[in-house]
């Protein structure tokens, strides 16, 4: 019991630190104003993706035939690796970073154990009810904040910009759990982190490859546009996905999704200090329900007491059998 409890701790912590790099990518983009959605998440999930390939190149060729027995898996996470980066920053993009960020990071421990459930026939626990909730919630807040707060940009937003931008939003929640999931089975099916992640990430770096050679000219530009570029694609994603992945080794995908919702919080802490940008107080209001959040899925869980019983001996003092005591009732969810 203690070791599972360490070993999820250690996995939930792996996932925060992970949702702290991703939180730093809305600012770098900032440095970087004239390269286009599509170009930034390219060179984002795609140079990260094949590198955590390239790293993982020893254990994937050792591990290739568990991979190929698992060939379904790897496609639908790696197509989902690829699709998730132009879903998100182009709903950020066409609804606002708000919107976007809400609908696209809110959105993905629904779908993530909507997967669960229909893949794996999960359970949802009371626990991670109220985590979600709670994090949803200070999303929702956040979002309502920034929204708020907003005095720069563009004030107007056509309507089908908008129902365009929150569904893209969608797409990358589902695109997100998917690939999650995706990582999740894998590593639990015997294949390691990293043979597991570099090979769906490397998959999906391949086929974000023709849309960065599309548009990633800015990024050649100027000097701060490639050092944007190169940050995106080593720091949050190629880094963040490691961590991420060790993170899945030890937490179901929707706890992890869940744990990400952090992502938004710090992003927004990041504005004010970096960016300048100001926070209403129902912003703060929100970063610290997300951080209750987190404390509702990470403080360690007490172990339920055992009824202490005799041992089974098989048979009663007259040597007449004794049945085998019936199994507890598992009440934790």
């Amino acid at each position: 019991m203690t070791g599972m409890t360490g070993s999820t701790g250690v996995g939930s912590l792996c996932v925060l630190l992970a949702s702290v790099l991703w939180g730093t990518t809305g600012t770098a983009a900032t440095f970087a104003p004239d390269v286009g959605p599509l170009a930034i998440g390219a060179v984002a999930m795609g140079c990260g993706g094949l590198l955590q390939a390239l790293v993982a190149v020893p254990r994937i060729r050792r591990e290739a035939p568990a991979l190929r027995r698992r060939r379904g898996v790897v496609l639908l996470g790696g197509a989902a690796v690829g699709a998730y980066p132009l879903a998100f920053y182009s709903s950020m993009h066409l609804a606002g970073v708000a919107a976007g960020t809400v609908v696209s990071i809110g959105s993905a421990p629904l779908a993530s154990a909507l997967v669960e459930r229909v893949m794996d026939g999960r359970r949802l626990t009371r626990r991670w009810t109220a985590g979600a909730a709670l994090g949803l919630t200070g999303t929702v807040l956040l979002c309502a904040a920034e929204s708020a707060g907003a005095h720069s940009g563009p004030a107007t937003r056509s309507t089908g910009s908008i129902v365009l931008g929150v569904g893209l939003g969608l797409v990358a929640g589902l695109t997100y759990a998917l690939y999650s999931w995706a990582a999740h089975r894998l590593i639990s099916r015997g294949v390691s982190s990293a043979a597991a992640m570099g090979t769906v990430f490397g998959l999906g770096g391949v086929l974000l490859m023709p849309v960065l050679l599309a548009t990633g000219a800015p990024l050649l530009d100027s000097r701060s546009n490639a050092a944007v570029g190169a940050y995106m694609a080593l720091v949050p994603m190629f880094i963040g996905y490691v961590l991420f992945g060790w993170g899945l080794a030890h937490v179901p995908a929707s706890t992890a999704t869940t744990l990400s919702l952090l992502e938004p919080a710090v992003a927004a802490v990041l504005a004010v200090l970096v960016v300048g940008e100001r926070l209403p107080a129902l912003g703060w209001a929100g970063i610290a329900s997300v951080v209750c959040c987190l404390a509702v899925l990470t403080a360690p869980t007490a172990p339920r007491p055992r009824t202490t019983t005799p041992p089974h001996t098989g048979a009663h003092a007259d040597g007449r059998p004794q049945p085998d005591p019936a199994p507890a009732l598992d009440t934790t969810r």
